[in-house]
């Protein structure tokens, strides 16, 4: 197949809408449902991230996609206690690596990963597609399903959830282009893996990267390289726990990230874990409560004749203070950067959200400023000395 019509473009309006190949044929196959445009450009960036997460630690990956950023990515290590709490996995049993990587992926920001596009890479089994079957969810492309597996996914959105089946062998041009206002862009596909080799060069005083923290970070670079940027992403035991996503200052992207970051942690927090929820309330009712209960707005779910209809009593408030002496025992995170820190206040915030280990590009005029900042920590910077911006 050269070419495949879709339901519309970005929007309802843009009709019509295809994806095609100029040579040879498309390398996906829709096993179910109609993709659209969005769903296939999540879809493409997404394997592409989880198969370079493959390669790059040999563990299967997935990652969660909204809008062409990952809201998650993570690979498939095993879920502590509380993770599979604060997942809404802890009645699923046993999981299976591939579905450990997805919980993951999908936990590490639960409030952006609504309605997500799922990429695997490796064949979906039946722990994953049950995982994803109880998730609100747009579609997913892995290599391969499990009959059983796939069944499942079939069933999923009355029959319309979105599966695709990628060739995994398939590989693009070296060479990519794109049309813009009727301009069309050519470039070198960013095709430059990402390996140790980019944590070579170590810049502050601090020069201790144990292999758990090469991991982190090597997940952190990944994923900023299938980010839109500017882009920063914290990273902790095996996957993200903050992605800050298209902001037009670095800074502003570290901030995001590092509070997506905190929101994670706290999520772990007795109070947070203990929240009396209605029996009947629903997952997405529940992230997002849970979401403004640990923040400043916390009115909103605790003013009387709200919480009444969230909980089966009135939870006790979590404090500013509180949250902060909880943020402040989270450890030995680490941080990617897409390109240069301009200035240390980065590190500083990056700091304030338990970051130990930060790889960026270097090149900036106050590189000194910066890992001076850094050693004022003990952080371990490591300059990678390339740029992953990505439009």
């Amino acid at each position: 197949m050269k070419e495949l019509e879709l339901k519309y473009g970005c929007n309802p309006n843009q009709k019509p809408s295809r994806i095609f190949m100029n040579e040879g044929e498309l390398p996906i196959t829709v096993l179910n449902g109609r993709p659209g445009y969005i769903n296939f450009l999540d879809a493409f960036n997404g394997w592409q991230l989880v198969s370079e997460l493959k390669r790059a630690t040999g563990l299967p990956a997935a990652t969660s996609f909204k809008h062409v950023s990952p809201a998650g990515a993570a690979v498939g290590l095993p879920l502590t206690d509380v993770e599979r709490k604060i997942y809404w996995v802890d009645d699923m049993g046993e999981l299976t690596p591939l579905a450990n990587a997805y919980a993951r992926a999908r936990g590490a920001d639960r409030m952006s990963s609504f309605g997500d596009f799922i990429s695997l890479s490796d064949v979906c089994d039946v722990a994953t597609a049950k995982l994803i079957k109880r998730e609100v969810s747009d579609g997913v492309i892995a290599p391969g399903y499990e009959p059983e597996a796939l069944e499942m996914l079939k069933a999923k959105k009355k029959g319309n959830y979105n599966v695709i089946q990628i060739d995994s062998n398939y590989v693009p041009h070296e060479m990519e282009t794109k049309e813009v206002f009727g301009v069309t862009f050519e470039q070198r596909r960013n095709a430059d893996s990402i390996g140790k080799d980019c944590l070579q060069k170590i810049v502050t005083k601090n020069k201790e990267l144990p292999e758990g923290a090469q991991r982190d970070l090597l997940i952190a670079l990944i994923t900023l390289k299938y980010t839109q940027s500017n882009s920063v992403c914290y990273v902790k035991d095996g996957q993200t726990i903050g992605v800050g996503a298209g902001q037009q200052s670095r800074v502003h992207c570290t901030r995001l990230a590092g509070d997506k970051a905190d929101k994670w942690w706290l999520r772990q927090s007795p109070k947070a874990l203990s929240l009396p929820f209605k029996p009947d309330t629903p997952k997405p009712v529940r992230d997002n409560t849970i979401d403004v209960y640990l923040s400043d707005d916390d009115d909103d779910v605790l003013t009387d004749g709200i919480w009444e209809t969230l909980f089966t009593e009135k939870p006790e408030r979590m404090t500013r203070e509180e949250r902060r002496a909880w943020i402040a025992q989270n450890k030995d995170v680490a941080l990617g950067s897409d390109a240069f820190f301009p200035f240390g206040d980065n590190v500083e915030r990056a700091h304030r959200s338990g970051v130990r280990y930060i790889a960026q590009a270097g090149g900036s005029i106050r590189d000194d400023q910066v890992i001076e900042t850094a050693d004022k920590y003990g952080i371990v910077m490591c300059f990678m000395g390339r740029r992953l911006f990505h439009h």
